[in-house]
């Protein structure tokens, strides 16, 4: 098992690890100030990123502990060090061209999540877009993408643990979520056949980014 001595983020495509590519991604798109949420094995992302400083970055460290807390709960620890605006949140498991310096301009009055076609691996989808918002209607889910803007009240006054029933409760509330379809290139890292399938990408792609598949 690859994860099995080294944390998902440090596992490596085209030669360089899923979390130092992101960072790279993150810097270009002039997000210097980066929370990073660990668990198990954290300490070793911790000792090979440091303080951020060799990207031109600045990383707090926020620690769930051995074991992870679930996606809200890991937010909700990680708040205070996030302060009152909204923020870019962002799995470190996922290969991407998100164009995350359009995200920094938006104006978000709860919040706005990517969405991709969906893959193999999650044919149900997760949400319905419609109109440029997510909506309760019965339609066809795509899947969230791992990556979005969020204010932070919307994690702060909700007690789930996981982030994706806190968005549908807000969804059936009627509160004000946007979303886009990101139809570039995508992919979760989240099994070994998908790590190759990235390397491949990367072996195939132009300048470095993998060429879109769903």
């Amino acid at each position: 098992m690859l994860t099995e001595k080294l944390p998902k983020p440090l596992l490596t495509v085209a030669g360089k690890p899923l979390i130092e590519r992101l960072i790279e991604q993150l810097v270009a798109a002039r997000y210097t100030e980066l929370v990073i949420n660990i668990a198990w094995q954290g300490k070793k992302i911790r000792d090979y990123l440091g303080d951020g400083s060799r990207w031109g970055a600045s990383i707090t460290w926020s620690d769930e502990g051995p074991s992870p807390l679930g996606t809200a709960l890991g937010i909700r620890r990680a708040l205070p060090l996030l302060g009152e605006q909204p923020f870019l949140l962002i799995n470190s498991d996922v290969v991407s061209d998100i164009d995350f310096a359009a995200l920094s301009s938006l104006q978000i009055e709860t919040a706005h999540l990517l969405l991709v076609n969906n893959p193999d691996h999650n044919p149900g989808g997760d949400f319905v877009l419609n109109g440029g918002r997510l909506v309760s209607a019965d339609g066809e889910p795509l899947t969230y993408a791992g990556c979005g803007v969020f204010q932070p009240a919307l994690v702060e006054n909700s007690a789930e643990v996981n982030l994706g029933p806190i968005i549908l409760a807000a969804v059936v509330q009627g509160k004000m979520i946007t979303a886009q379809h990101h139809s570039g290139s995508w992919l979760d890292v989240g099994t070994p056949a998908r790590l190759q399938q990235a390397n491949q990408w990367f072996d195939a792609g132009t300048n470095g980014m993998p060429p879109y598949s769903d």
